[in-house]
């Protein structure tokens, strides 16, 4: 299986390339990394929704929900806590006859209150019989309570525990109903093993049950609260949502829920939008403490009229010792009870966060979209435009998650498609990098035998430059050979050892001729050279640097021949001078990687590289060593001494070719001599094309008194050419249509 897998891997690299391959593989993984999502992920999801409500705070433009705070001031005045019930009955009778829409309780009474008159008459020794029973006639404080809170709209809070072994308690139905529409919610509520709820008697009084257990996220900030839950196995509304039930009358809740889970909670005709498990997320705003009224002015009767008139009152409590204190993204330290007044205040002026159900499938969606636009063009383009465009599209992503936070309230995760495309451009500039590394690494080493270090250098760090597959353009070629090689090698078939080192001996200074004037060294064909110019880095000047290295050429092989001549003599032996034959053409030709998919090479072909090869070919029949073609001698004649020698018909071709002898640098010639061997064998080539074959005589006379000597030419195998196609043609004359030029029967 894994080798299968493999094997499609390679195919498609092959086809795609490596850095899409590992873009694809990187951006499949990421997609199922947000579908597992872990811990870290979220929290880093939570974290970018902190910064939109740290940026842009909600703003409090009305304040439906007053906070009865017991606050230190409060424990100052009425004592430490918990007070006696009847102090709690006469706040909730003090916040009922201001008006209050209704009252929600913050807090549990789980234990009856031992401050009961008859309870202290039971636990104080040493009473009379007349003060026992007069204590035990008083009213009982979780009575009073009971009644004060049966006369008001007063919601109870519950919280959730988890029970131990041999608990009895029993979780009374809440006060409301549920209706749904959908699915079945209960999978996806929150769940309590437990609820710590209030003693009997207030619980039958209250108007309403609701818990306010708070669960923090795993970085122990608040950001949501449930507005169902299940405890003991019954479904629970929160205290906030009770709270908005009882002032508005309604006796059911709505549970919308979704494939996906739960949608919203339907209560009093407000559609509250949650997330998957009925949470609402909070749009927070800053502590603020014009919410606040201190329990202790409340009993006393300081609050202003109209304080608590039509308002949701939550009594709960700011006090440090208490330790209802929570953190929020806008607030490191906030009372409890003012999350749920910040609840209550989302959901009266419709302000709460929302993460609808698609928000996921968005996210993925981006995610994937720019990945996949990266994998496409990081190897187009490059690294930087790329980065430029992915610049642009944070930038776009950014801006489109602030437009829908601030205009509709809607949370939108950047962080993991930003992080998921910043992941796989950054795996496609690492595979880039290292393939072109690679390549570089290629580069030099299938270059480096055959091309200058420099050129090597610079095509590492343009690889662009180099394009494989093939293209036209005009190439200078070389080809050398050395003459008589059958015969030299014939006298090593005892010593094949020594015939390679003789090879190396010459070929070495003969390829570092080609590499210094920026050739090509195409390939060694036994004792012969092909190079060319102008490929694979273009070369303006490719046919001088090819007419100035078959001069370097020349002179290296001087200097073996001397070395050998001298071991020759120290030896014993016989010498046998090396000779070479040079030939050189310019033209169009095709250059670039050719060969098989299991092995190629960079060579050209091409009419021109033909032509070359039979130039090198000429040079012995001419009795000159270097030989160039019209193109040839055309681009180099202002630097270089060249001598037209004849117009040639190779075989295979119906096009003449005028051919030309390298003499050397014009710098470093006499150029009066030049000028007069020019003049000389113009004059025996226009004799010659015109049959005036006396003419020819006694131009090729001339020539051979010329001194050429200080030139360093010898044209006597040249002359002795002419003077055989003369012999030749006196006895059997070309046709009359003959234009001059020879015509080669072999190549």
């Amino acid at each position: 299986m894994l080798k299968r897998i493999w094997s499609i891997c390679v195919s498609l690299a092959q086809r795609f390339g490596w850095g899409r391959v590992f873009g694809v593989a990187l951006l499949i993984a990421l997609v199922g990394l947000r579908i597992w999502d872990p811990a870290a992920l979220k929290i880093l999801r939570l974290k970018t929704f902190d910064i939109y409500q740290i940026a842009k705070p909600r703003v409090v433009e009305s304040r439906p929900v007053v906070i009865v705070d017991i606050d230190e001031a409060s424990l100052n005045t009425l004592g430490q806590w918990p007070w006696p019930r009847t102090i709690v009955a006469k706040l909730i009778e003090r916040i009922a006859q201001g008006g209050a829409a209704a009252i929600g309780l913050d807090i549990v009474f789980a234990e009856p209150d031992r401050t009961t008159p008859g309870k202290i008459a039971d636990a104080l020794p040493g009473l009379s019989d007349a003060a026992r029973a007069e204590l035990r006639a008083a009213p009982d404080h979780d009575q009073v309570l009971a009644d004060i809170i049966a006369r008001t709209r007063t919601v109870l809070g519950q919280s959730a525990f988890n029970p131990r072994p041999g608990d009895t308690r029993t979780t009374l139905a809440p006060k409301a109903s549920f209706a749904t529409l959908g699915g079945d919610p209960d999978p996806y509520l929150i769940k309590y093993p437990g609820l710590l709820s209030n003693i009997p008697a207030l619980e039958e009084a209250a108007s309403g049950r609701g818990m306010f257990t708070v669960l923090p996220d795993p970085d122990g900030l608040v950001r949501r609260i449930p507005i169902v839950m299940i405890a003991g196995g019954k479904r629970i509304p929160s205290l906030n949502a009770d709270m908005l039930r009882v002032a508005t009358g309604q006796t059911t809740y709505v549970i919308k829920t979704g494939k996906a889970g739960i949608q919203s909670v339907v209560l009093a005709g407000i559609e509250i939008p949650t997330d998957a498990n009925a949470q609402l997320w909070i749009y927070f705003s800053p502590h603020d403490p014009k919410r606040f009224v201190s329990a202790a002015d409340v009993v006393s009767g300081k609050v202003p009229p109209g304080t608590f008139a039509g308002k949701l009152v939550l009594v709960g409590t700011s006090a440090t010792g208490l330790f209802d204190v929570k953190a929020t993204p806008v607030e490191p330290v906030m009372p409890g009870v003012e999350l749920h007044a910040q609840a209550l205040e989302n959901i009266l002026s419709r302000s709460s966060l929302r993460r609808p159900g698609y928000t996921v499938g968005a996210e993925l969606s981006l995610a994937v979209l720019v990945g996949i636009v990266f994998i496409v063009l990081a190897p187009i383009l490059g690294a930087l435009p790329v980065a430029a465009l992915g610049m642009a599209i944070a930038a776009l992503v950014s801006g489109l998650a602030w437009y829908l936070f601030t205009q509709s309230n809607i949370l939108l995760d950047i962080a993991y498609p930003l992080i998921s495309s910043f992941a796989v451009f950054m795996t496609m500039v690492f595979v880039n990098y290292f393939r072109e590394e690679a390549q570089r690494r290629e580069i030099r080493s299938a270059f480096s035998q055959y091309i200058s270090p420099d050129l090597v250098a610079q095509l590492a760090k343009e690889p662009d430059r180099l394009v494989l597959g093939g293209e036209t353009r005009e190439l200078t070629i070389l080809f050398s050979d050395v003459r008589g090689f059958t015969s030299i090698s014939e006298s090593y078939k005892d010593n094949p050892q020594g015939l390679t080192a003789l090879l190396n001996r010459l070929l070495t200074p003969l390829s570092h001729a080609v590499l210094d004037h920026g050739g090509t060294i195409d390939k060694y064909m036994g004792d012969a050279i092909m190079a060319f110019w102008n490929a694979p880095l273009d070369n303006v000047s490719h046919a001088l640097g090819a007419c100035a290295s078959s001069l370097q050429m020349m002179k290296s092989l001087e200097q073996v021949n001397r070395e050998r001549e001298a071991e020759a003599g120290e030896g014993g032996v016989p010498y046998v001078p090396l000779r070479i034959g040079i030939g050189i053409n310019t033209g169009e030709c095709v250059v670039g990687n050719m060969g098989s998919d299991m092995r190629f090479d960079y060579s050209v072909l091409g009419d021109s590289v033909n032509l070359a090869s039979r130039l090198e070919g000429q040079s012995e029949n001419f009795g000159l060593p270097i030989i160039l073609g019209s193109r040839t001698a055309e681009l180099v004649k202002d630097k270089f001494a060249v001598l037209e020698l004849d117009s040639l018909r190779v075989k295979g071709k119906s096009e003449p070719e005028v051919v030309y002898a390298l003499l050397g640098a014009r710098e470093a010639l006499d150029e009066a001599l030049f000028g007069t061997l020019e003049n000389r064998m113009a004059a025996l080539l226009t004799a010659y094309r015109s049959r005036k074959w006396p003419a020819a005589t006694r131009a090729m006379t001339a020539l051979r008194k010329t001194d050429l000597s200080a030139l360093g030419a010898d044209l006597t195998g040249l002359l002795d050419l002419y003077q055989g196609r003369i012999r030749v043609f006196r006895k059997d004359p070309p046709p009359s249509s003959w234009d001059g030029v020879f015509t080669l029967q072999t190549k």
